[in-house]
């Protein structure tokens, strides 16, 4: 999947540079030219999401742990995000430590930005078409954890999904596969953490927390 697909996102992305420096063109074609970008972004997400669903249950999915800040890897997953939240109209909040404080964690730096990616990515698609639509994403450190929850103002989580959430192919979302969560939770768990998801109390929506073990 992977062969066809970069090469289609990266003429797009060209392509879309090209139309903003042009007098030829307009919002339309950008438009058009957006829709393939993401598209072919979300076809990628889902072909990692595949392979690594292939490695984690024949137990050959390998960790590269080094030294990360977290807060980092959340800044560029927003980054990569960017363009579909202002498509979308959805106010992203990133609430972190006093003074952007850094949040050390012995990770896999690729595999946790593949676990905020899913959950932002859901975050995004199950908020509803309302106005003051709004994604918060909150970082914080407790008894030697770094916690990060994503909190949405979307539909919340189904009461039949629920009890198995974090299992294989758990979705009623039209077109959605069901492992974007079940590959998070094993991630997570892979680096000693855990990975929950709730319902707002206070609100609309809902809200997934994983955390991680610090290192100095």
């Amino acid at each position: 999947m992977r062969a066809p697909i970069q090469p289609i996102l990266g003429l797009a992305e060209l392509l879309r540079r090209r139309i903003s420096s042009s007098a030829v063109g307009g919002s339309k074609d950008i438009e058009d030219v957006d829709i393939i970008i993401r598209n072919a972004k979300k076809l990628l997400r889902l072909e990692q999401n595949m392979l690594d669903m292939t490695k984690i249950e024949d137990r050959s999915l390998k960790l590269d742990k080094e030294k990360i800040n977290l807060i980092e890897s959340i800044q560029h997953v927003i980054n990569d995000f960017d363009n579909e939240l202002s498509k979308e109209k959805i106010q992203l909040v990133f609430i972190q430590p006093l003074e952007k404080e850094p949040i050390f964690v012995n990770a896999d730096k690729v595999r946790i930005s593949e676990v905020i990616s899913n959950l932002l990515g859901n975050a995004i698609k199950f908020t509803t078409k309302e106005a003051g639509r709004s994604i918060t994403i909150k970082t914080q450190k407790k008894d030697r954890q770094a916690i990060v929850s994503i909190k949405d103002t979307g539909s919340g989580i189904d009461p039949d999904i629920k009890p198995k959430l974090f299992s294989k192919f758990a979705t009623n979302s039209p077109g959605g596969t069901g492992i974007g969560l079940f590959i998070c939770k094993s991630i997570v768990e892979a680096h000693s953490g855990r990975i929950r998801g709730e319902n707002n109390v206070d609100a609309k929506g809902a809200t997934f927390t994983f955390s991680l073990p610090i290192t100095e």
